[in-house]
């Protein structure tokens, strides 16, 4: 076998092993999404699910399983879906698992926005998306600008946003001890993240900006392993390096402000999906979509999680931060150890 019919082979083989991997975590997360729509506070079988998400009235399920659980389900996906390829992108971007929208202050950004407009403004719904989106790219262009004095440095970059985080976080804590009784509780939400209460009307503003911002982000896959090599690298290799880096950060704080203007930041699942996916994944191929995947079943699990599986209910945001805080040390001793990357 010649140099060019072993090469190949070997990506036939990667190929596979990537598609059998997708396809794995695809199951994982069907599973997931038919446990949540026939197990909650009461049971629902299977063929009495089908048959409400075939549009037939069923006495004694069509309200649990049309009202409660599939808005609830579908929302988790999509967010999370966003938050996992979101987080992803910048970790790939800036070749540093810390590099997450969690860390560097992005999505601290769009809870200070809603909150803000909750508190100050006395604005809600649209109104306060609005601001949360907004405000997420705002912090972005920020954080961007600071730190990209003779070119972009991960590791300034990432330092750089953990000052603005903790600026941030100073700014929301000062407007919760301004906020009414009655207005505190709606701000609370969108710093502990959380699907309680969803509604499909909710899930089309996630779906379109996964839509546009992730088909685009995932439209540059090959540019983006080109930059994992380096900028001279992948400039070598025909990469247009600052469209790519910009392109790839507009789409990737897109997708995450609008899912925080939804849902509010669920804590560390844009930090966990890509180590998690890479993991899984190992040297088979791209880890966007196995990302987004992972993202998708964190929220989803981590939501039955806090509902259900606890003495108490939770908000999913709540089960997340528990499992990422010590993943984040972890990660934090292996890169100031030897230096580490997804």
């Amino acid at each position: 076998m010649g140099v060019r019919e072993s090469v190949g082979a070997g990506r036939r083989r990667r190929n596979r092993r990537w598609t059998a991997t997708l396809a794995m975590l695809g199951a994982v997360l069907v599973v997931g999404v038919a446990v949540t729509l026939m197990l909650g506070q009461s049971y629902t079988p299977p063929q009495d699910v089908m048959r409400v998400l075939l549009g037939e009235h069923v006495a004694g399920a069509s309200f649990t399983v049309e009202h409660l659980r599939l808005p609830r389900a579908l929302l988790s996906v999509l967010v999370g879906m966003s938050f996992g390829l979101g987080g992803v992108a910048f970790q790939i971007l800036l070749r540093n698992p810390l590099a997450s929208p969690d860390i560097i202050g992005i999505s601290w950004g769009a809870s200070a926005a809603a909150v803000f407009a909750i508190v100050v403004l006395q604005l809600d719904g649209t109104a306060v998306s609005v601001f949360s989106v907004a405000a997420g790219l705002g912090v972005a262009l920020l954080v961007y600008g600071l730190s990209s004095r003779n070119g972009v440095a991960g590791t300034r970059l990432i330092l750089i946003g953990i000052a603005v985080s903790a600026m941030i976080e100073s700014f929301i804590a000062y407007l919760l001890s301004l906020a009414p009784a009655w207005d505190l509780q709606e701000a609370m939400r969108w710093l502990t993240g959380s699907v309680n209460a969803a509604q499909l009307e909710q899930a089309w503003p996630v779906l379109l900006g996964l839509m546009v911002f992730g088909g685009l982000l995932l439209s540059k896959t090959r540019d983006l392993e080109a930059l994992r090599m380096g900028d001279d690298t992948a400039a070598a290799l025909g990469v247009r390096v600052g469209l790519t880096r910009a392109t790839v950060i507009v789409c990737a704080v897109g997708m995450i402000a609008v899912a925080t203007a939804v849902t509010g930041p669920i804590a560390f699942v844009s930090f966990l999906s890509g180590p998690i996916a890479a993991r899984i994944v190992g040297s088979n191929g791209s880890i966007l979509i196995p990302s987004a995947l992972v993202g998708a079943s964190l929220v989803l699990v981590g939501d039955y999680i806090g509902q259900f599986l606890l003495p108490s209910r939770y908000p999913v945001g709540v089960v997340t931060g528990a499992l990422g805080a010590p993943y984040l040390i972890y990660l934090i001793i292996r890169v100031n150890r030897g230096g580490g990357s997804l």
